[in-house]
């Protein structure tokens, strides 16, 4: 009887173990990859971090947000998910984010904002993809509309476009 016992002990901890493995990994991306987070996370699918392409980010926690911003005319409505969800779905550990868009433009962004003002990666814009020539295919987008007090310099150094990596630190 003890050893069955110990068996099923053993049995249980190598499930409990295989699932915390299978929970900290990435499905592969299936499309062109156009976002990489690296850093200080504990979920990845490849050697350089988390890598994801348009549909497995738009499977994560998908918003709207009906804004103005100082680069876009009027009010739009912008879609994509939450950058709370990234950071949850990459197992982000950090607490600064350094953005870094295509053309080498890099903002540091304090992890917090994420759960302070509900950033949205934005990727379409009226209902169609955001191309490179219109800040995509990734704008880190702050609600403008919601929280004007969002509307400083500083924040607006933070609303990187054309975003094509991410490192937590």
């Amino acid at each position: 009887m003890f050893s069955a016992v110990r068996k099923n002990l053993f049995v249980s901890a190598v499930g409990v173990l295989f699932s915390v493995s299978a929970a900290q990994a990435l499905e592969a991306p299936q499309g062109r990859v156009i976002l990489t987070v690296s850093g200080d996370i504990t979920h990845t699918n490849s050697a350089s971090g988390a890598q994801f392409d348009r549909s497995m980010l738009l499977a994560l926690d998908n918003q709207e947000l009906v804004t103005d911003t100082p680069w876009t005319e009027g009010v739009n409505t912008f879609n994509g998910p939450t950058l709370k969800a990234l950071l949850e779905a990459v197992g982000a550990k950090g607490k600064n984010l350094s953005v870094t868009a295509i053309n080498d433009y890099s903002a540091n962004v304090p992890a917090q904002d994420a759960f302070d003002h509900e950033v949205l990666l934005a990727m379409d814009m009226n209902g169609k993809p955001m191309s490179i020539r219109d800040k995509g295919p990734i704008f880190v987008l702050y609600p403008f509309a919601k929280d004007p007090s969002l509307n400083n310099e500083v924040i607006h150094n933070r609303s990187v476009w054309q975003v094509k990596s991410i490192t937590v630190e």
